[in-house]
């Protein structure tokens, strides 16, 4: 005969198991269902622009070392997919890509603000893309080469100053602006594949101006240009300073006009998203999770600190969930500063 107080035990310890497997079988099988699918799997990372520069440099840093903290361990192979200003890899993550969360991409960190400003030349919806993360969100900058004479805003005013760009861009935006808000003479040349085509232009006197550079890729790719006062950053472009770079003016700061710094606030934004990451819309939400929490363990991972640190690449990064608010906030700008924007950089669509 059972006694008293003891025959309960087995089946009331049954019990209280069966009802905690039932409180959480829906996140244990979620993650088993993720690491099952990504076992053995290869992910594309597609690079809108040209090798060695930093959209390049930074996903593949990210590359090197996030696929260990996916589940079931996928390889993430890194292709350029150059074209358009990194919109043929964006345009192809929309249409074309797998929408299972085996396909990544970085592109221009300006492309959803084109998209808010009605660019005729987008074919796809960067709000419904999936923001993984950005490694690094800082300033950008304009600078001159120094050989060319140029070495201030004031400069570009006296004279025609030739800037090249990769596109239709914040490196034709930028210039294209300061043009119609400060009456610079700036000669836009657009169709560079990418900033290390510009580099090279500048070095060879075809251009006078890159027109969009961040800070921490000067620092990272040329110190030594920095160092040896080969160029002169003429304007950063952000929501607010560099403490490094205290005695440049800042973009929006330029203007006085209510108006017109509302506008130049709005094409300041898109510094915060960086070098993004992203993937394609329709991804289970498990998998995108999944990916955004292998980007965040990424960006602790000491080995991917240290790598970043010998190749001198300055690390602030923006997870996934922040990256995606951010975005959601570009398209809910208000109507007044886009129309205001558009308006300066209608010359640029009309190829005047």
């Amino acid at each position: 005969m059972t006694k008293p107080g003891t025959g309960w035990r087995p089946r009331a310890f049954a019990v209280f198991c069966l009802v905690l497997s039932s409180a959480c079988p829906s996140a244990a099988r979620a993650q088993s269902a993720v690491e099952t699918f990504y076992r053995g799997k290869t992910i594309d990372l597609y690079i809108g622009f040209t090798s060695g520069g930093t959209y390049d440099t930074y996903s593949r840093l990210v590359a090197q070392f996030m696929s260990e903290h996916i589940p079931g361990r996928p390889r993430i192979v890194p292709r350029q997919m150059v074209g358009a200003g990194s919109r043929a890899a964006a345009t192809h993550m929309f249409t074309l890509a797998p929408k299972d969360g085996t396909q990544l991409a970085t592109v221009d960190q300006a492309v959803p603000l084109q998209q808010v400003l009605n660019d005729p030349g987008i074919q796809f919806d960067a709000s419904k893309f999936n923001w993984i993360g950005n490694p690094i969100a800082d300033n950008n900058t304009m600078a001159a080469w120094s050989a060319s004479g140029v070495s201030s805003i004031d400069d570009a005013k006296a004279r025609e100053v030739v800037v090249g760009a990769n596109g239709i861009t914040a490196s034709a935006q930028y210039p294209q602006a300061l043009n119609v808000l400060l009456g610079t003479r700036f000669k836009i040349i657009t169709g560079y594949p990418g900033g290390t085509d510009i580099n090279l232009a500048m070095e060879r006197g075809e251009v006078a101006v890159r027109g969009q550079n961040s800070w921490s890729s000067w620092k990272s790719q040329h110190a030594d240009w920095i160092a040896e006062k080969k160029i002169r950053i003429l304007v950063q472009i952000g929501l607010s300073k560099d403490r490094e770079l205290a005695d440049v003016p800042l973009f929006m700061d330029l203007v006085s006009k209510a108006d017109d710094h509302a506008a130049l606030k709005l094409l300041s934004a898109p510094t915060t998203i960086g070098r993004p990451i992203f993937t394609t819309p329709g991804v289970l939400p498990e998998r995108v999770a999944a990916l955004r929490t292998a980007f965040d363990e990424t960006m602790k991972d000491p080995a991917f600190l240290a790598a970043a640190k010998a190749a001198n690449m300055d690390l602030n990064p923006v997870g996934g969930e922040e990256l995606q608010r951010i975005v959601a906030e570009l398209f809910a700008t208000p109507p007044t500063a886009v129309e205001r924007l558009k308006a300066i950089l209608a010359p640029l669509q009309d190829g005047r």
